[in-house]
């Protein structure tokens, strides 16, 4: 018998590029998760119109209109509980949960940051790793936990940084890595191919193959 989809939420605050990358792979039959339900805590978040096009519900939660992160917090996990949602896949989401929500999903919500972690946590990724001199960067997908850009890293990929990068070309490159590596990082854990011992985790399948050192074209 065919184990059942996992039911995954993404939490976007912009135009969701890697929604939109996760969208698009979840639309295989053999994907082994659904796109249930998209939020963002911005209203004009240019990727609520997008998965509104593709039939998946799309809810716009202001958090600027809820008098604290825990009551903001609360209502994105009335929506996830109403959703029936299995996974919480961060894409974008610029806000910082509050500890008691990471640890209400904890081993269960996914977050891609655009550097090889734990260096360059935070903001301004590209242009600092540029500026402190090295060869390579990339992007990661992580579990969350309280501490921002930290928890258990499930997959990266690389990308060497060219002589004539700015941040901008950088920028470009890394996020054409992230849309090849949410997905494949989302599929292997919705199919329980990988396992979590405290801050690390494994997997079946070898995610950091040859596919994840790749200098895509721009």
């Amino acid at each position: 018998m065919t184990a059942p989809k996992k039911r995954a939420a993404i939490l976007i605050s912009g135009r969701g590029s890697n929604m939109m990358s996760l969208v698009e792979a979840a639309r295989r039959p053999d994907f082994p998760a659904e796109i249930v339900v998209v939020i963002s805590n911005r209203p004009d978040a240019a990727g609520l119109d997008w998965a509104k096009a593709q039939g998946i519900p799309a809810l716009a939660m202001d958090h600027k209109l809820y008098e604290s992160r825990a009551h903001f917090e609360g209502q994105i996990q009335s929506v996830l509980t109403a959703s029936r949602v299995d996974l919480v896949c961060l894409a974008g989401f610029m806000r910082i949960m509050t500890p008691a929500f990471v640890d209400a999903w904890r081993d269960r919500m996914l977050n891609i940051h655009p550097s090889l972690l734990p260096a360059f946590t935070g903001l301004d990724t590209h242009a600092r790793a540029i500026a402190s001199g090295v060869k390579f960067t990339g992007c990661t997908v992580h579990l969350v936990r309280p501490d921002m850009d930290d928890g258990p890293i499930l997959g990266q990929a690389v990308v060497p940084i060219l002589n004539t990068d700015t941040a901008s070309t950088l920028a470009q490159r890394v996020l054409a890595a992230e849309h090849r590596l949410y997905p494949k990082i989302l599929e292997l854990f919705a199919a329980g191919l990988v396992t979590v011992d405290g801050n690390k985790s494994s997997t079946i399948s070898d995610v950091n193959g040859e596919w994840t050192r790749f200098s895509p074209q721009v």
